[in-house]
């Protein structure tokens, strides 16, 4: 996610440490989440050895794909002359985990806030960064996908988490990506939104959550 809040002069790409702290917490409840839903742990059937297992590779996958998805607002913004920086949203984090108990999840851990004078399409430029990057990172996943093992393993993981993270955050509700775009093009969003979500029923169909 991103969010477009007041202004300072002299963007660059940096990072200080409450940013690198806060992507780092969200990493580490994202990966556990992630776990949670491929994994229940309520489920009287799971190893506790599966269950780490999962949260190992998630830690793989969903880093990748959280952290270049900010990393590519954070990018954008800044090529845009904004000042932006990375914060967690520690109730939507605690949010992550309790709806992955149950089910679902909801990743909404928190957005890459941006400062300074810009216009409807270019924060819509910004937010669309996000998604798009995962839609390449699932591209880059998917021939690990034709391997065996752990490596055909975090191939699925790695597809199904970008494609999830690409569909979810084009949501148009609250601080998602998706409300920014609509904001700026209707006809924009409902094509990346459109595809979005078709790219990850059609994987969940042909290849399965699991």
């Amino acid at each position: 996610m991103s969010v477009q809040v007041g202004r300072q002069p002299d963007p660059e790409l940096s990072f200080s440490d409450k940013e690198l702290f806060d992507l780092a917490v969200a990493w580490i409840v994202l990966s556990v989440a992630f776990a949670l839903l491929m994994a229940p742990i309520h489920r009287f059937d799971i190893d506790v050895g599966y269950f780490l297992t999962m949260v190992g590779l998630s830690f793989v996958t969903v880093g990748v794909a959280f952290l270049l998805h900010e990393l590519a607002h954070k990018v954008v913004a800044i090529e845009y002359g904004q000042i932006a920086e990375f914060r967690a949203d520690y109730q939507m984090l605690f949010l992550a985990i309790m709806s992955a108990l149950i089910g679902f999840l909801f990743a909404a851990p928190g957005a890459v806030y941006h400062r300074g004078r810009i216009t409807k399409r270019e924060n819509a430029m910004i937010a669309l960064a996000g998604p798009v990057t995962n839609h390449l990172l699932a591209v880059l996943f998917l021939p690990m996908m034709l391997f065996g093992g752990y490596l055909g393993l975090i191939g699925h993981m790695g597809v199904l988490i970008n494609l999830f993270l690409a569909a979810f955050n084009m949501i148009p509700f609250g601080p998602l990506d998706g409300k920014t775009v609509l904001e700026w093009n209707k006809g924009v969003f409902g094509a990346v939104f459109g595809l979005s979500v078709v790219l990850l029923v059609g994987f969940l169909l042909v290849f399965g959550f699991w």
